[in-house]
């Protein structure tokens, strides 16, 4: 199944992407769109991190980070790196693929 690459301009105010008819849709969301629900246990690898950032400036995210979508809404449970990356690179969006779930599966990630 091939996967689709879809761009969202980060200027929308609020918008809704179903990836409930393709699980391996990639899009480009907003970094503020992506709640992290969960507290740290642990800092990131600052050289990570930093390797991640010099790797994503000179040829981009190669692998997208793992999204939940429930009712509209996105949950990042991974790619705490990639996602500290982005953040401290300035990048307003980041690539992701968007699994969608039920609030049954958003508890479950949450326990």
């Amino acid at each position: 199944m091939a996967n689709f690459v879809l761009q969202v301009p980060i200027t929308l105010r609020s918008f809704t992407v179903s990836a409930s008819s393709n699980p391996n849709v990639i899009l480009e969301l907003p970094l503020d769109k992506i709640r992290r629900p969960l507290m740290r246990t642990r800092s990131n690898d600052p050289i990570k991190v930093q390797e991640l950032m010099d790797s994503i400036s000179q040829i981009g995210l190669q692998v997208p980070i793992d999204v939940l979508e429930v009712d509209g809404n996105y949950y990042g449970f991974s790619g705490c790196h990639r996602y500290e990356a982005h953040q401290r690179l300035g990048l307003p969006t980041i690539r992701c693929k968007i699994r969608r779930g039920t609030k049954e599966t958003l508890r479950h990630h949450m326990r």
